[in-house]
């Protein structure tokens, strides 16, 4: 029996159901396009978290905080060479028994230290007679003495600190702490690394974002150069005025509109225009920033910038400000860094080299410690003068520490110290950490961490938690993995919290 006409209408078919006009097309799938549209605008990966994400928008934030923050800028004074433990801030007397004597190990002579420390403020603190300025200024400071790190070698070390990586490529602490934080300040870049002209240990990675957006990248500035208008290279434009780059840029807008209202949105395209917005407001405002010819001469001597250093270690006058060009610079820096923090950069990175003693310590420390004595203390006045130092965590430490022994078995008074990364310290101050405290201690000859001992990646855990974050939600995905700052180690050092 044949099928009937409406059985074949049904189950076959027909060209009468796949032909339609285009009135009909659009009339059917109209819908359709709309919600692919929309789904463009709202971006799939955020869609889920719409309500946090825009209340982290409101707050300035790009990522929403998981809990209340205590910082909101970071700036981290960085003694690139690997600063001496037992002589700054972790007071070692035993050495003094094992002076030019084999020490425990049976590998190292030991190598007392010529420097007197002196118990400072409400809390006691052991603080190195190097540094009197810090000394007075010891209820702000925590030390942290029982850092220790990996690998005692330079590049390696320094490239750790400031990314949480021995070997791949990874987003720098500061990268982290702007895409968590987003920017204050749409003039500036919200990450900002003060250098003294070449390149430091490791170079670009120090401060590059890798996977991360570019425009969470470190901006790097040779801040050697007094000249405001050449701190930042190619600040400038050597061919267009600025009337001309802004008919230039309100094109582009333009374009980019049209572009948005008849396609999408394009998120690559979008943070691309907005660095260039970015960069032609820089022309002015950070030329302004970087000009500290515009600080009251009581700041420049608070500093140590105009005239005589306030204070300074002086057991040997000779050699105590000898290196009269380094606190200057650092204390340009400082002060640098004070200004940009109030105009809300995020993170501010600045470089302090010199610190590498492998001979005569006892000449080349004191000129090192006045050389960021003076300009810390400042800085830290500084801050809190304006109200900032509550919102501001300041971090000062190296890669590693030095041995308590003589380098190569050195003797005399030309002896200096080796490489160490089972011991070494950092100082924290302001926002979200507790003044006037010691935190961890070191063996008795300040050999190794014993005491609550803390490792790179707790103190980046650490410095996040200041921040509001927590180390092991702060990810971004790439390559099919989340990834953060800490890898899969770190533990919050909650003791130091405030």
């Amino acid at each position: 029996m044949a099928p009937s006409q409406k059985f074949i209408d049904e189950h076959f078919p027909n060209p009468k159901y796949t032909v339609s006009t285009r009135r009909e097309f659009l009339a059917k799938t109209g819908m359709g396009f709309g919600m692919l549209s929309l789904a463009s605008m709202l971006r799939p990966t955020e869609l889920f978290a719409a309500s946090s994400a825009s209340s982290a928008e409101a707050a300035g934030f790009s990522v929403p905080v998981h809990f209340p923050a205590k910082a909101k800028h970071v700036i981290h004074i960085f003694l690139s060479g690997g600063p001496s433990h037992v002589d700054t801030f972790d007071h070692k007397p035993e050495l003094a028994k094992y002076d030019g004597k084999t020490l425990p190990d049976g590998n190292h002579v030991g190598f007392a230290s010529p420097f007197r420390f002196d118990k400072c403020g409400k809390g006691g603190l052991e603080i190195s007679e190097l540094f009197p300025e810090l000394q007075k200024r010891a209820d702000d400071l925590c030390v942290i003495k029982s850092m220790y790190t990996d690998i005692p070698a330079h590049e390696t070390a320094t490239v750790f600190m400031n990314t949480g990586n021995l070997r791949l490529p990874r987003p720098s602490l500061g990268s982290w702490v702007l895409y968590g934080l987003g920017s204050a300040n749409d003039n500036l870049p919200g990450f900002v690394s003060l250098r003294d002209g070449g390149v430091p240990n490791g170079g670009t990675a120090n401060w590059g974002s890798v996977f991360l957006p570019g425009k969470y990248q470190g901006t790097s500035v040779n801040a050697s150069n007094s000249d405001p208008s050449k701190a930042l290279e190619n600040i400038r434009n050597p061919y267009l005025s600025l009337p001309e780059q802004r008919r230039q840029l309100d094109l582009v807008k333009q374009l980019d509109s049209m572009h948005k209202t008849k396609l999408h949105e394009e998120r690559q395209l979008e943070a691309e225009l907005s660095n260039m917005e970015m960069a032609f407001r820089m022309q002015t405002e950070a030329v302004d920033v970087f000009d500290i010819r515009k600080e009251s001469a009581a700041t420049l001597q608070l500093y140590g910038i105009d005239g005589v250093p306030q204070s300074g270690y002086a057991k040997d006058n000779k050699n105590a400000f000898k290196d009269r060009g380094a606190m200057t610079g650092n204390a340009r820096k400082m002060l640098l860094a004070s200004r940009l923090v109030q105009r809300g950069v995020r993170f501010v990175q600045v470089w302090c080299g010199g610190w590498d003693m492998h001979s005569d310590i006892a000449k080349n420390l004191p000129q090192r410690a006045s050389s960021i004595d003076q300009p810390i203390a400042a800085l830290l006045a500084d801050l809190k003068s304006h109200g900032l130092l509550d919102e501001t965590l300041v971090m000062v430490n190296g890669e590693f520490g030095r041995s308590p022994g003589r380098d190569r078995n050195g003797k005399g008074d030309t002896a200096g110290r080796d490489h160490h990364n089972k011991a070494f310290f950092t100082l924290l101050a302001g926002g979200g950490v507790r003044g006037g405290t010691s935190y961890g201690a070191t063996d008795e000859l300040g050999m190794a961490a014993v005491e609550n001992k803390v490792h790179v990646h707790d103190l980046h855990a650490t410095v996040l938690r200041t921040l509001g974050y927590d180390h092991t939600k702060l990810t971004y995905r790439y390559n099919g993995r989340d990834f953060r700052l800490t890898d899969v180690a770190g533990n919050v050092v909650n003791d130091i919290l405030a």
